[in-house]
């Protein structure tokens, strides 16, 4: 069981002159949900080397047992700050991919090419495809076998706008993922703000926001077997 993470190589949030990057809890806890169960995983972004991590997600109000866990593991750590070069990276060689969340990714896993052709193969090959949070951003311009975006007429989740709202940067994100999921053409559902919530539709796997990231990788290892 191979899976392949991919994180953003973006570290600033807009012009505010505050950084960002991954979420720590969207990446740990599907990490170790899968790693425990014996999966092999590699881990790529846009510029290879070291993966930003977002601020806020590193402070002691984030903290989870999935994030305890990473910052006591220097082999986890080690692989972050050297990830590889997502250029380099074959679709062939892994059974399905998944991309934590962050605000990082709106701005550059969003409009990557490498990023959209490698989710365009993985589903061409039906594999598990999976985003939390912030990641759908990077569905923006995937397009399905059908030439239609990939989420159109599909179930997803994703960050929703009342949550961006809540978090004062909605006029600082260069697009909504709520609205642009729906814009492309997908059924986007969501709960209340913060609750745990993820959706499945085919090989597609979304999420709502951090508490959903192990209910992601539930479906994503249950999509594996």
């Amino acid at each position: 069981m191979k899976v392949l993470f991919v994180l953003t190589s973006h570290d600033k949030l807009g012009d505010t002159g505050k950084k960002t990057g991954f979420w720590v809890e969207e990446f740990a806890s599907p990490y170790y949900s899968l790693l425990d169960k014996g999966a092999e995983i590699t881990i790529a972004t846009p510029k290879g080397g070291a993966a930003p991590i977002d601020p806020s997600s590193d402070s002691p109000d984030a903290a989870t047992e999935a994030t305890d866990r990473f910052n006591k593991d220097d082999a986890a750590k080690a692989k972050i700050a050297n990830t590889n070069k997502l250029s380099d990276i074959n679709a062939d060689d892994f059974d399905a991919v998944f991309y934590p969340g962050g605000h990082g990714p709106l701005w550059d896993l969003a409009n990557d090419e490498t990023s959209i052709a490698l989710i365009e193969k993985f589903n061409s090959q039906e594999k598990p495809v999976a985003f939390v949070c912030h990641a759908p951003a990077a569905l923006k311009d995937v397009k399905g076998t059908d030439g239609k975006p990939l989420v159109n007429g599909k179930k997803v989740t994703g960050f929703t706008n009342t949550e961006e709202a809540a978090v004062g940067l909605t006029d600082v994100v260069p697009f909504l993922v709520e609205d642009m999921l729906a814009k492309n053409g997908g059924v986007y559902s969501k709960k209340e703000d913060w609750a745990a919530y993820a959706i499945q539709d085919g090989n597609l796997i979304t999420g709502q926001n951090p508490a959903s990231s192990e209910l992601v990788a539930e479906k994503l290892l249950a999509s594996l077997k």
